[in-house]
């Protein structure tokens, strides 16, 4: 074989191995973009996956907050049940001591009539007998009568309805009492009615 036969076959050979190598390129490039479009594919796959994860965890997450705020709403709901229940128990008696106000300031208006006759006054000492009883059936329910002579006027526990200026008395006490009030533990049923000194 010549060298010119020789040189012609080293440049179809580089011919040819520059051909290989550019076809190799572009193939390797072709399968890199296909390999592209398929991760594409494979993403476009995958986002309304995401979106539905994503719709998912929203609506869990808003059940939740719900939850727990209708826990919160009852747990508020059962204190306040019990605050009232427990306010309820302990003014259970203000009813009935309303009630038999009426009956005790009837008796104490008996017991201020005075009389001499025997038969009068064993019915005075029979009506005393009843009014302490029922006095002292009011403290065993924590009903007590409101201390209201000789003490500072207080508008908490003492209505004024009348004042007058009285000689060695300090202002601002009460000098008389013409209804007595009644307390149940710390609320006030009926207030004192007093004169208060000036």
């Amino acid at each position: 074989m010549s060298e010119e036969n020789k040189d012609l076959t080293s440049e179809e050979v580089k011919e040819t191995s520059t051909t290989s190598a550019e076809e190799a390129v572009e193939t390797t490039e072709e399968k890199n973009e296909a390999s592209n479009e398929a991760e594409d594919v494979v993403d476009t796959e995958e986002d309304p996956k995401d979106e539905k994860i994503k719709e998912l965890q929203q609506a869990v997450e808003e059940n939740e907050n719900k939850y727990l705020k209708l826990m919160a709403e009852f747990e508020n709901f059962k204190r306040r049940n019990r605050q009232e229940m427990e306010l309820n128990n302990k003014y259970k008696d203000q009813k009935f001591a309303e009630d038999l106000l009426p009956v005790i300031d009837n008796l104490e208006r008996a017991l201020a009539i005075e009389g001499e006759e025997e038969s009068f006054i064993a019915l005075n000492k029979g009506v005393d007998m009843v009014y302490r009883n029922l006095l002292e059936s009011l403290e065993n329910h924590d009903i007590k009568v409101i201390d209201a002579l000789d003490q500072e006027f207080d508008p908490n526990f003492h209505q004024a309805v009348m004042t007058e200026e009285v000689e060695g008395k300090a202002s601002g006490l009460v000098i008389e009492e013409f209804q007595k009030g009644y307390i149940l533990k710390d609320r006030v049923i009926r207030p004192s009615m007093v004169k208060v000194s000036e």
